[in-house]
């Protein structure tokens, strides 16, 4: 089978559609990662045994969960239960939450990297819990893993064709669209590969430079 460039030409409006739709859910499904991430770790902190358990088993749950399976719920099953979502708007929660949990464990390790002798030095100044986490605990914890959290968008990035189960008209639809109604996935198949590459290429490259920037040793 040749390329037909004609068809090409035809088919990328729809696939950088797509491609937008993909960004968008991947970076909103980011930042719902990265605030609840922080959210479950401070609760993992909680000095109740039984809450922590809870919040442990929760997190557990669902990152040992398949993703495809978390957004089959949220968007067939909650409807059931009286809560209806759109697509996008499911799939964007699916992943921030699926993608939190990895996020909680990231900012976990960097909290504990912090030297003892500094919450010891935090203590003996007497300051506010509040100042000690904000001040001191958390702009050191987050330098030293912005690569780490840097990854989990490029893995989000590439886990968001998944979306199309619930009716995402994200890249990896819009392609399979295109060929069903041409019968020629060649080209729009390619296409999506070559446009994952180039974006995850470019998304390397920013968190390399943010390494560069932020991460301390």
């Amino acid at each position: 089978m040749q390329w037909d460039w004609n068809y090409t030409w035809d088919i990328l409006p729809d696939l950088l559609r797509g491609l937008r739709t993909t960004v968008v859910a991947t970076l909103l499904g980011y930042v719902i990662a990265l605030l609840l991430g922080m959210v479950w770790t401070l609760l993992r902190r909680s000095p109740s045994r039984v809450f922590n358990g809870v919040v442990r088993w929760v997190t557990e749950f669902v990152r040992s969960t398949p993703l495809i399976p978390q957004l089959f719920f949220v968007y067939y099953v909650l409807p059931s239960w009286g809560l209806t979502i759109g697509p996008l708007t499911a799939g964007v929660i699916t992943l921030g939450i699926h993608y939190s949990t990895y996020t909680a464990e990231v900012y976990r390790a960097g909290i504990s990297d912090i030297p003892r002798g500094q919450w010891e030095a935090c203590t003996a100044l007497n300051l506010p819990r509040s100042r000690v986490w904000l001040d001191v605990v958390l702009p050191q914890a987050i330098r030293r893993v912005i690569p780490t959290l840097g990854n989990y968008l490029i893995a989000m990035f590439k886990d968001s064709p998944q979306l199309l189960v619930i009716q995402v008209t994200e890249m990896l639809l819009a392609a399979y669209k295109a060929g069903t109604e041409s019968y020629r996935m060649l080209e729009p198949i390619t296409l999506v590969g070559v446009l994952f590459i180039v974006v995850s290429v470019i998304s390397s490259i920013l968190v390399r430079r943010l390494e560069r920037r932020y991460a301390t040793n």
